[in-house]
């Protein structure tokens, strides 16, 4: 049932969000040199790596320093990055993930390889399942950036302090997983980016 209706809800989605796509890509490109998406190498479901799509945010090398971004004032963000970042719209492409198989509609967001290498063995059990495009966690620190940007080390606060309450959350998400429990998420999601 999950996969069936990550499926249709992939593809229906980005059918129906392919001219916001096309308008954002044009934006991307005006905006700054470079590609329009992104992709980056995450952490998948039964620890094996895959490329996650996003569109682009941030300038060309950006991700060759701190893997953390912080607030509004991250020099390395464009312009068009802030606004479909705020508004979670640099998230969209990975619908495609989904239909291809490497994610969920929701489950837990997937993180890169740098940051897995501090889980405990006990916080594995996360990637049991699919990452997912929104989860629980996603919702709560859906102004990290802003937490981050406070921190007078947002590495160590993020890895320390967020990280791990993410984690607390993805293994709740992976306890309690069910059809109906996801389509509850996905709603308190838009609600989430509505009130942001």
């Amino acid at each position: 049932m999950k996969r069936l209706f990550d499926i249709t809800a992939s593809a229906l989605g980005l059918l129906l969000l392919s001219p916001l796509f096309i308008v954002v890509a044009i934006w991307i490109k005006l905006d700054s040199e470079g590609p329009v998406f992104y992709r980056q190498l995450r952490v998948g479901r039964h620890n094996k790596d895959f490329r996650i799509y996003k569109f682009r945010s941030m300038r060309i090398g950006a991700d060759r320093g701190s893997l953390v971004t912080v607030g509004g004032h991250d020099p390395r963000v464009t312009k068009s990055g802030y606004i479909i970042r705020k508004y979670k719209i640099d998230e969209l492409p990975q619908l495609i993930n989904v239909l291809l198989g490497d994610m969920s509609i929701v489950g837990p967001r997937p993180e890169v390889r740098h940051y897995v290498n501090y889980w405990k063995p006990s916080q594995m059990r996360v990637l049991d399942v699919r990452p997912g495009i929104t989860d629980p966690a996603s919702i709560r620190y859906r102004n990290e950036n802003e937490l981050l940007a406070e921190a007078q080390d947002p590495e160590d606060y993020y890895i320390n302090v967020i990280m791990q309450d993410k984690i607390r959350l993805y293994l709740e998400y992976v306890d309690n997983v069910s059809f109906c429990y996801d389509i509850k998420l996905i709603f308190q999601t838009f609600k989430a980016i509505i009130t942001r």
